[in-house]
Formats: C-alpha cells, sequence, structure tokens
C-alpha cells in the first residue's frame, strides 16, 4: 500500500514539474511574440541609436 501511494505521489509529482517547465517556455515564447513581433523578420534594421541611418552605402530599398 505505501508503494501506492509512492507511485501516485511521484505521478502527480512529475506531471506537476512537467506543466511547470512547459508554462515557463510558452509563457516566455509567447511574451517575446507580443512584445517584439518584429524581430522574426531579421532583415528589419532597428534603428537603436535614433540617429537614422548613417552608413556609407545607400539602402537598397531606397
Amino acid at each position: 500500500m505505501s508503494f501506492g501511494f509512492f507511485l501516485v505521489g511521484a505521478i502527480i509529482f512529475s506531471l506537476y514539474i512537467y506543466f511547470t517547465i512547459w508554462n515557463i517556455f510558452y509563457s516566455s515564447k509567447k511574451q517575446r511574440e507580443e512584445n517584439y513581433p518584429s524581430l522574426k523578420n531579421l532583415n528589419d534594421k532597428i534603428d537603436a541609436d535614433g540617429m537614422g541611418n548613417y552608413e556609407k552605402s545607400p539602402d537598397k530599398d531606397s
């Protein structure tokens, strides 16, 4: 009987740990998608300093 309790407890604990880790990864992925949707496309240029484009070569788009 005590082995049965141990087995049921181990199964419940394993499921708890699995869903906790799944929730952490799922939430972080969802948060990244919502907060930074343009980072998926790596071709987008991000103007980090706010000064504009001061490259020596012009963009292909313009």
